[in-house]
């Protein structure tokens, strides 16, 4: 099987290189406001290009939409001297990405070049940067429990092997330093990670602090700052994705690090408006909202190879909105979601998990019964306090009412100490149950 889809990869390649017929050169007769209209140029959406430049060079390009009879590119060469005339071919390698064992360990950017000043990319597999398309009746369900590392999350929101998990929150609440803190627990042979529009600083930070004590050394990075085009954060996001489905393909338990679906979409909703797409929602166009199922749906387990793509991926709430269109289309989508509260992250408690807004539709396959009673204790005690909160500080709600609100206001403590948990600390999957069955079990 394994063998069959990496095949399958190569005959795609064949194609796309024997389909590169000299009808298919056109002319660059447009260049305006970063977007390229050429004409004689029919090729699909998605389809890579080289520009002739004006220094004797080629430029890369990216057929984004169509506007008439002519093609519209967004060149991913920012700088290049691009002329009226210019012949534009097309780029057979530009929708296949390098992969390999040759990857690991390495960071790399939108493009495949490496970053990290350690020589060429010594990798010679090839796989289609959309994915391979296949039959949904391959995708296996998610049964095995995934270790993270994080106490709160091992117990109250138990992963699988094979889910997808979007982390939640507005800015400086702490997504990714809880991403990096899962990484470090992760059972995972591979880890795969894809820093879109970070901050320039970031990614070093990342790799120096995230991925140190051995995990860069199973670790493939795919860094494309904020600076950079709108197509190349595309391109980053699917690029590390493919990387991923590599690896699930020969067998291997992926994670996979998307960091953030929001940038990726604000990257879609650019070159949407800039084809003319009209704003739906809150700005963004109908292709930003649609991007977040093609990427997000990529992963999950495989039941040919035995392999799985286990995903986080952090999603800003603009505003600390949890309706953000955005945060909507990822949470409907996504196996679960982990909602961080800046509540609880300004009373100094990490990881600032909100209990009651976070959700492991996995949970139920994955864990007994005794585990499944005890967690919902705990959200029972969770949600009486929450629902009632404002009561509670005024000295409205008078003590022995209700036995449940009151077994919440005494422990309420207890239950957010079960919440704490050290950055650089490390609670297996056991020990995390073993201790919510302990303190709230019947």
């Amino acid at each position: 099987m394994i063998t069959a889809a990496l095949s399958h990869a190569e005959q795609l390649l064949d194609h796309v290189v024997l389909s590169d017929a000299p009808r298919h050169v056109g002319r660059l007769v447009s260049h305006d406001a970063g977007m390229l209209e050429v004409t004689g140029f029919n090729r699909p959406i998605g389809t890579g290009a080289r520009v002739a430049s004006s220094d004797g060079g080629f430029a890369r390009a990216e057929v984004v939409g169509f506007r008439g009879n002519r093609a519209i590119l967004v060149p991913l060469d920012v700088d290049a001297p691009l002329e009226n005339g210019a012949r534009v071919e097309p780029d057979s390698a530009a929708n296949m990405v390098q992969v390999g064992e040759g990857l690991i360990g390495r960071v790399i950017d939108a493009m495949g070049q490496p970053l990290d000043r350690k020589g060429p990319i010594l990798a010679q597999g090839i796989w289609p940067i959309n994915g391979v398309r296949g039959n949904v009746l391959d995708r296996g369900r998610v049964t095995e429990k995934f270790d993270l590392g994080v106490r709160a999350v091992n117990a109250l929101l138990t992963a699988g092997r094979g889910q997808r998990i979007a982390i939640v929150a507005g800015s400086g609440v702490g997504k990714s330093v809880l991403m990096g803190q899962m990484i470090a627990g992760a059972e995972a042979d591979i880890i795969v990670a894809g820093l879109i529009g970070e901050r320039g600083r970031e990614v070093s930070d990342f790799i120096e602090t995230k991925l140190s004590g051995g995990a860069m050394s199973k670790s493939v990075v795919v860094a494309v700052p904020a600076d950079h085009p709108p197509v190349l954060r595309l391109r980053a996001a699917a690029r590390a994705t493919a990387i991923a489905e590599y690896f699930r393909a020969r067998g291997k338990k992926v994670l996979l690090l998307i960091d953030s679906l929001t940038r990726c979409a604000h990257a879609q909703r650019e070159i949407g408006l800039s084809l003319g797409e009209p704003p739906a929602m809150k700005g963004y166009p109908p292709s930003a909202l649609s991007l977040i199922p093609r990427l997000v749906e990529r992963a999950g387990v495989d039941l040919r190879s035995g392999g799985s793509i286990t995903a986080l991926y952090t999603v800003l709430a603009d505003g600390d909105d949890t309706d953000d269109p955005i945060v909507d289309a990822a949470r409907a989508i996504v196996d679960g979601h982990i909602v961080l509260s800046r509540h609880l992250s300004e009373q100094s408690i990490f990881p600032a998990i909100d209990i009651g807004k976070s959700l492991s539709r996995v949970m139920a396959d994955v864990t007994d019964e005794e585990h499944l009673h005890a967690a919902a204790i705990y959200r029972a005690l969770w949600a009486a306090y929450e629902e009632n909160r404002d009561l509670i500080l005024m000295g409205a709600y008078r003590p022995g009412n209700d036995p449940l609100i009151d077994e919440a206001v005494s422990r309420r403590q207890e239950v957010l100490d079960f919440l704490r948990q050290n950055q650089k600390s490390y609670i297996d999957m056991d020990s995390s149950i073993a201790a919510l069955q302990a303190e709230f079990g019947a």
